[in-house]
């Protein structure tokens, strides 16, 4: 069996830091696999094109391609059905879905302006470039530097955009309940993607979701933790 796994990186290639392929690595690491990274960066979508994408990640299980962190998560179920299940059955799949909408919009979308100017710092010159022109292009031309200027008042509705999952965790260990599934690592790839990226410290160290995201840090071995990050 080859696993082998496209990964977004900046100058150093050991350290990826996209969101998507941390919720990817984390559903590799659940269920047992091993994938060779492959570095990416931002300005070789050719390198994409033959696995028909233009994004990471793209998960190649000898040579078949599997495009989306979604994706790859509901191809591992399916297909390496006798190791530990990401989701726990096909309502913990139904459920996770809609963690996957949470994931992208409050999480990433809500990290998103908070870290941005930020992540060009990892990235070498022509890739920081692609980032400035297609991020800017995205906000009507405003630039990173606007986008981030608000953050400090921008961090405390991030928290608070939080309170749902903040109560869930007092009551549990994960959103996934006992021990963490897809579920939990859909939102944990966004937290890690801020860490290796920014030092912005996005969570108050008494906070449960900060609590949550040190034993994420220190799963699989610390899997998380080694990667290369900010200690926030």
């Amino acid at each position: 069996m080859s696993l082998k796994l496209y990964e977004l990186v900046g100058t150093d290639a050991s350290r990826p830091f996209s969101p998507y392929c941390w919720r990817t690595r984390m559903a590799l690491a659940h269920k047992g696999l091993a994938a060779e990274s492959l570095p990416w960066r931002f300005t070789e979508k050719s390198t994409l094109q033959p696995h028909g994408s233009e994004k990471v990640p793209v998960l190649l299980h000898n040579d078949r391609p599997v495009a989306d962190s979604w994706a790859i998560a509901t191809y591992l179920e399916d297909n390496f059905a006798d190791r530990p299940s990401l989701f726990g059955g096909e309502g913990g799949r139904a459920m996770a879905r809609m963690i996957n909408a949470f994931g992208d919009i409050a999480i990433v979308g809500g990290i998103f302006p908070l870290i941005v100017a930020d992540i060009p710092n990892n990235l070498a010159e022509v890739d920081a470039a692609y980032f400035r022109q297609s991020r800017e292009a995205r906000f009507g031309g405003k630039t990173l530097e606007e986008l981030m200027a608000s953050r400090d008042t921008g961090v405390v509705a991030f928290r608070k955009s939080l309170e749902v999952m903040r109560q869930t965790l007092k009551r549990q260990p994960f959103i996934g309940g006992a021990a963490p599934n897809y579920a939990d690592y859909i939102v944990f790839g966004g937290f890690q993607w801020a860490r290796v990226t920014s030092p912005f410290r996005l969570l108050e160290s008494d906070d449960p979701v900060y609590a949550w995201r040190e034993k994420l840090l220190d799963a699989f071995d610390g899997m998380a933790r080694k990667s290369p990050g900010h200690a926030v």
